[in-house]
């Protein structure tokens, strides 16, 4: 297929480059001229003036563009310059991490020009692009139907489904981000708690790796952690500050509309505010887990 991809950033072009590599025809839209330059490389087609990008997508026979960019009124803006100049019909993936109440109005104000609006949560981080993403998809199946042979080829097996109308796949999204709060904070606990026991001079390491290994509580993270420990035994070279990019206090905010009790979420947020006061060995585990699994950035010592 072909599809426009704006915004070339960590994940932005990791998505780009695994199009490609499926086959896909992908026309890029970057500020920055060496990006662009990489998906020339790879067989891209590359922009650095919107006009020119949206002029080209307009003469696909269905214009598809997929924004990859921070969430917030830089997506928003971009949101409506492209419901401005795309033909009728032309489709937008919004594949970042938007709040859902926002997506829904974004939709409604895109179908009255004819433009359709796919809110596509994405989840695997910087992994996504050897090991396929996790996508959650919000919008109409119709439009959904249409970018299947894209989302095949982005997602690992089986990790890509449609979650019903605009608005709930960055829902879905958002409380995947809320349940990863929880999950990264219960191993920083537990390692903390483990590092704690200085006369057992436990090597971190070497827990994380045997957990890796039929226990119950392996995963994607916890593998995360073990090259972490590996690299950097006592975490000397990260600052205990631990960011939150929103996700985390939308899905507090709905439980709260909803009377639903999350504990755990709630708090594992809370600890993040906290850990920017007052620096623990979990909030550096926590803040090289965001680094190693997203590319977040780290304030180093």
């Amino acid at each position: 297929m072909k599809i426009g991809i704006i915004g070339l950033g960590k994940m932005g072009g990791k998505i780009a480059l695994r199009l490609l590599k499926h086959n896909h025809e992908v026309f890029v839209y970057e500020h920055h001229q060496d990006k662009i330059d990489l998906m020339i490389e790879n067989g891209g087609v590359g922009y650095n003036d919107m006009d020119e990008f949206i002029e080209e997508i307009n003469t696909h026979e269905i214009p598809l563009v997929w924004v990859m960019i921070p969430s917030g009124e830089i997506t928003n803006n971009v949101l409506i310059e492209l419901g401005e100049k795309l033909k009728k019909g032309a489709i937008i993936i919004d594949g970042g991490n938007s709040n859902y109440k926002d997506t829904i109005n974004t939709a409604t104000s895109l179908k009255e020009k004819s433009i359709n609006l796919l809110d596509i949560g994405t989840s695997g981080g910087l992994w996504g692009f050897e090991n396929g993403y996790c996508l959650m998809v919000g919008g109409e199946r119709k439009v959904f139907d249409i970018v299947v042979p894209i989302l095949k080829d982005l997602s690992a097996p089986e990790g890509y489904e449609y979650m019903g109308k605009s608005g709930n796949g960055h829902f879905v999204k958002m409380i995947h981000n809320g349940i990863e709060y929880g999950m990264m904070q219960a191993y920083a606990e537990g390692f903390e708690i483990l590092k704690s026991k200085e006369e057992f001079n436990i090597d971190l390491d070497k827990v994380a790796n045997v957990w890796q290994h039929g226990s119950i509580i392996e995963s994607f993270l916890l593998n995360l952690t073990k090259d972490m420990f590996k690299s950097d035994p006592d975490l000397n070279n990260i600052k205990g500050w631990v960011e939150d990019s929103g996700e985390g206090r939308w899905t507090v905010l709905e439980a709260l509309e909803n009377n639903v009790s999350a504990p755990v979420i709630t708090l594992s947020l809370l600890q993040r505010f906290r850990s920017r006061k007052e620096e623990t060995f979990s909030d550096k585990v926590l803040a090289s887990l965001r680094k190693e699994f997203g590319g977040h950035s780290i304030k180093e010592k």
